[in-house]
């Protein structure tokens, strides 16, 4: 059991919020660690922390060993790999580090670490941009991987095959939860059950308390008016006035007790209750053909590549539709000709399409949030804000300019948008991404629980398995193969 990272006294505050707070962690060779927490809890930055790219006057970090550092965003050396093997299975060609995807720069990023002979990664969203190969390549590597693994992660899948213990980041500390990503959300589940039985058991008990406080109050007011009265009836004998006076004084004392007892209560929180919102078609945009959009032969080819050659697909409504394969082999290319009615597929004219592009999208930024959100919708503000709390953002979100949000707040923005808009059929190209795992989440339950049609582009395996009705995969020979999962 050799010690990997030891750190103390991590304390970090950014404008007077508290973004870390943590006395003691320790990170062995045997474990492979998955932070989760929502976004801006302080997970890139604890483990900038540990790796000394950040450094704190308190803090205590002493590294055993050397680590290797897949980073998100950051621009690395991705020069002088010295395992070239890796290069092929991760099945990259350009090297040169120009003009590179973003799948590209993270495999090669991958690719240096692993060939680096350390003692642990590091990894921030290793999955992001890549492909079901690559991913796959990815995951049996690091479950396999020899030293330890540190990594942040969306992908629930991935962190179910490689991580055996779990961080929540929250409020600054950590919490440590035993197994994989599946055994952390059924701990969740049981700590929630547990949290609403205590919450149950004291709201009952401060209810009964409460119960014997007014009947003693009670009593006590019958006792004292008998005593007004006995006292006037018998020209106010002192013998009965103080009997009756000292059972008054003890019921209110007995009822101080019970108050007490109250106060001595451990207060529990009440559970927070999990927003829900009804969606609806308006009766103008139903549509009756059993299956709105679809393709019996077809084809398309950009310069001298063949993208799709004599292929069919059928889109049924109401269904969840997932489009999956590898990255180039044309499935955002199949949803803009979709878009674009090309030749070849057949659209239903009541057909309304909603879509939310991978890379951006055009809209007015000197609009307030609440203004953009209701200018394609007929849902009221309350199911606005439903829908903007499920997504995990601050309900004052709604009062600010549109050209005031962070990239994640925006990509959210955009997804209730078109979740709200006046739409029958949404089409979604990678709509997870730069999503937190309890975003990520709340969109899956709110996709499941859209009344109309979706066609979706996800490399998120969970996301695919939890969401769709049937899934299409395109493949090297252009065809689409469909595969219903109920």
């Amino acid at each position: 059991m050799d010690l990997i990272v030891k750190a103390k006294n991590i304390d970090l505050e950014y404008n007077g919020r508290q973004i870390l707070n943590i006395d003691n962690l320790e990170i062995y060779n045997y474990d492979k660690i998955g932070i989760v927490g929502k976004n801006g809890s302080g997970k890139t930055t604890l483990l900038k922390v540990l790796l000394g790219q950040i450094e704190l006057k308190t803090a205590e970090i002493k590294t055993y060993g050397k680590i290797s550092y897949i980073p998100q965003l950051e621009q690395i050396d991705i020069t002088n790999i010295e395992d070239k093997s890796i290069l092929g299975k991760l099945n990259v060609h350009n090297v040169e580090g120009n003009n590179l995807s973003g799948g590209e720069e993270t495999k090669l990023k991958i690719a240096k670490a692993l060939s680096e002979n350390s003692d642990g990664i590091f990894a921030d969203e290793p999955t992001c941009n890549l492909d079901k190969d690559s991913i796959d390549y990815i995951t049996k590597t690091l479950k396999y991987y020899s030293g330890s693994v540190v990594v942040i992660s969306h992908d629930r899948y991935f962190l179910d095959e490689v991580v055996n213990k779990i961080w929540e980041i929250e409020n600054g500390k950590i919490t440590e939860y035993w197994g994989n990503y599946t055994d952390y959300i059924e701990q969740k589940e049981q700590e929630k059950q547990t949290h609403l039985k205590k919450y149950e058991q004291y709201i009952n008990e401060k209810q009964r308390l409460e119960k014997i406080i007014t009947e003693k109050q009670k009593q006590a007011q019958k006792v004292g008016k008998s005593k007004n009265q006995k006292s006037t009836e018998n020209g106010g004998r002192l013998a009965h006035q103080k009997s009756t006076g000292s059972k008054e004084k003890a019921l209110h004392k007995s009822a101080k007790a019970v108050e007490k007892r109250i106060e001595e209560l451990e207060e529990i929180s009440k559970p927070i209750k999990e927003r829900q919102i009804h969606f609806r078609i308006s009766g103008s945009l139903e549509i009756y053909n059993p299956v709105p959009i679809m393709s019996d032969n077809l084809n398309k080819k950009i310069g001298n590549k063949i993208i799709f050659e004599d292929a069919k697909f059928k889109i049924p409504l109401g269904k969840k539709v997932a489009i999956t394969g590898a990255n180039g082999t044309g499935k955002t290319t199949l949803i803009k000709m979709i878009l674009n009615k090309e030749t070849g597929i057949e659209i239903s004219p009541k057909v309304q399409i909603g879509y939310f592009a991978q890379n951006g999208y055009k809209f007015e930024k000197e609009k307030n949030v609440l203004e953009f959100l209701k200018e394609e919708s007929d849902y009221q503000v309350s199911e606005i804000r439903s829908m903007i709390a499920m997504l995990g953002l601050n309900q004052n979100v709604i009062t600010r300019k549109m050209k005031t949000l962070s990239g994640g707040e925006i990509v959210k923005i955009l997804l209730c948008k078109m979740l709200l808009g006046r739409y029958n059929v949404l089409i979604m190209d990678e709509p997870n991404n730069y999503l937190d795992i309890p975003s990520i989440e709340a969109l899956e339950s709110l996709m499941k629980q859209y009344k109309g049609t979706i066609i979706f582009i996800s490399h998120d395996k969970r996301l695919v398995q939890n969401v769709a009705d049937i899934v299409y995969e395109i493949k090297d020979n252009k065809r689409l193969f469909a595969k219903w999962s109920g």
